[in-house]
């Protein structure tokens, strides 16, 4: 009798262990990919493939940024299913190619899904897509074709599982919806554009891109008009034009993030010959995002969101209807059970509910995920700062972190956050920085970003996340959230005899809305000139500003928050500039009275609420 093998088991268990191994290590891959990409290409074309492979979109200059938003390419710099599809497209050929069966190279793929996930950040697309890739993989080394449908729905369960909240994000419903229009509408678009091109395999390719580029594009509009108010009129063209560069853009980059990781290998030449491909996209993108027709704004209320929904539902049953030339129906209609159609509109009926449950209602609750636009909190942490920003579909963001034994934490998580695409802090003091222990471990955190710190804050920032510095020019970016740094200037080197006069000041930005955020910078001592403000952050908690009133004249904001501790014994906020304030006609919410400060932001308004 033939003993049964161990090979394939300890391949499973070896192939398991170096997937762990890459999920532990995965801030360091990381850092050396990034790093990579510098190696032998221009600026912009390095940091565009930092986006597309690994999410990293905050090295964008806001110009390329505006144009690929504009044109409808901005799917491109953050990872996605299509990162997971082109991976495991790519790995195949070249595992074939040392000889492997295909069951050995269905593992390895498995296992480099597993790492990719946390290596291109962990956010809820590429939860969604790791899931639905790894559960394709399984049904195909199980013997058999799973449904993609049901592969979906066990994606939407994992992913919820994992984090509830996640639904409330605009990049998943994206994604879902992206994924629910290939599915329904890509195999008769695929026949339809297959017919009129012929034959041949890059015309197969032509028509298999096409139609899968057009459906996701028709399932994402309604979704996007809803959330932002404004739609692409370019989109179709931008992503037809860009689709031969984009697969192997995607490859050049992986490759290189893999290539990075052997030290001492030329990654110059991948990159060289990625450069062009990268180039030539973002030309697409300013060719179809520069023209001012090329965004419009629409309103989409939750009827017209689910109407649309029922339009494109509908045509997806009458395309896959249509008849034939001969006048029979299509062979790819009639190989559809009814069981496989019910299936199919219940998928489609659900995630219509989930977007309309999401996105229409519940979500506006201080503690709850914003439905749409962006959440500014001022916590409440005593004598501190603590600023948290939510923007609908993105990464929240922390600006210091106040001093230690507050509740940071506690707070955060009644905030619904669960992760942290970067934490700034923007001085080295304890009502600051001091806070940042609290996080280490409790609370996924991709970046720590900083102005001045000393050696151990910058020790303690090192254990939580991967380190940057920025200085006046840097910024710091999650989606459409921009902070733009300020002050202080690069060429200062040393925060001086008082940091306060050297803290980092930043100026957010979001759609039409700004606020400064001047953390314990006076403005007696910091020539600042940020333009006309919605929101001021009162500088070092209101204490006395020679300077405020010229800010005040110079920016006129309609709302001033103060950030201190209820009796605090430094007297902030003090007296003058509590009068300056009044005098100049600012609102002013104080969380020593207030307690956290939440301001509810829309496209064009905001609310300002006591959130306790």
């Amino acid at each position: 009798m033939r003993r049964p093998s161990l090979a394939a088991p300890l391949l499973v268990l070896g192939i398991g262990l170096l997937a762990l191994l890459a999920v532990q290590r995965a801030p360091e891959i990381r850092e050396r990919a990034s790093g990579a990409f510098g190696e032998g290409m221009p600026a912009r074309e390095a940091a565009l493939a930092r986006g597309f492979v690994l999410g990293e979109d905050e090295g964008i200059d806001a110009a390329t940024e505006a144009d690929f938003r504009r044109s409808g390419l901005a799917h491109l710099l953050a990872v996605s299913g299509q990162n997971v599809a082109l991976l495991a497209l790519l790995a195949m050929p070249v595992l074939a190619a040392f000889g492997l069966p295909l069951r050995t190279r269905l593992i390895w793929v498995l296992g480099l899904i597993v790492a990719y996930v946390p290596l291109a950040g962990a956010g809820p697309s590429i939860q969604r897509a790791g899931v639905m890739g790894a559960l394709n993989v399984l049904a195909l080394l199980a013997g058999r074709l799973a449904s993609r449908f049901h592969a979906l729905a066990v994606a939407a369960i994992v992913t919820l599982a994992i984090d509830p909240r996640i639904a409330a994000a605009v990049g998943w419903q994206l994604s879902f919806a992206a994924l629910f229009g290939i599915l329904l509408l890509a195999a008769p678009l695929r026949e339809a554009i297959g017919r009129r091109l012929g034959g041949g395999g890059w015309r197969r390719a032509l028509a298999e891109g096409a139609a899968m580029t057009v459906a996701a594009t028709v399932a994402t509009a309604p979704l996007i008009a809803f959330h932002f108010g404004e739609m692409s009129t370019t989109t179709l063209v931008a992503n037809l034009l860009a689709l031969p560069a984009v697969a192997p853009a995607m490859w050049l980059g992986m490759l290189a993030a893999a290539a990075a990781q052997v030290p001492g290998f030329p990654v110059e030449m991948l990159n060289a010959i990625n450069a062009p491909l990268l180039a030539y996209i973002a030309q697409v993108a300013e060719w179809c995002g520069r023209p001012s027709w090329a965004s419009v704004e629409v309103s989409l209320g939750p009827a017209g969101l689910a109407a649309s929904y029922g339009l494109i539902a509908l045509a997806a049953v009458a395309f896959r209807q249509r008849p034939t030339a001969d006048g029979t129906k299509t062979a790819l209609y009639q190989r559809k059970s009814a069981r496989r159609r019910t299936i199919h509109a219940a998928a489609a009926v659900t995630a219509i509910v989930l977007a309309l449950t999401w996105s229409a209602g519940g979500g506006d609750e201080v503690g709850a995920m914003p439905s749409a636009g962006l959440r500014v909190s001022v916590l409440d942490v005593g004598q501190g700062d603590a600023i948290l920003l939510q923007p609908a579909g993105d990464d929240a963001v922390l600006v210091d972190t106040g001093p230690p034994g507050e509740g940071l934490l506690a707070q955060l998580r009644d905030a619904g956050v669960g992760r942290l695409g970067a934490v700034v802090l923007t001085h080295d003091q304890s009502d600051h920085a001091g806070g940042l222990v609290e996080l280490g471990g409790a609370i996924a955190v991709k970046r720590v970003v900083y102005g001045f710190l000393g050696s151990r804050t910058l020790s303690t920032a090192t254990a939580v996340a991967p380190v940057r510095r920025v200085a006046a020019g840097g910024e710091v970016r999650s989606g459409a959230l921009r902070l733009e740094a300020l002050w202080p200037p690069a060429s200062l080197t040393a925060p001086g005899d008082d940091p306060n006069q050297t803290a980092l000041v930043l100026l957010l930005r979001w759609r039409d809305f700004t606020m400064l955020l001047s953390a314990d910078a006076e403005a007696e001592s910091t020539p600042l000139d940020p333009g006309q403000l919605d929101v001021l952050k009162v500088a070092h908690h209101g204490s006395e500003d020679a300077g405020l009133a010229a800010l005040l004249e110079r920016a006129q904001p309609r709302v001033a928050v103060v950030s201190a501790g209820d009796d605090n014994p430094y007297g902030h906020p003090t007296a003058p500039t509590l009068s300056t304030l009044a005098a100049h006609g600012v609102r002013t919410w104080r969380t020593d009275r207030d307690g956290t400060v939440v301001l509810e932001v829309r496209r064009g308004s905001f609310e300002v609420a006591a959130g306790g």
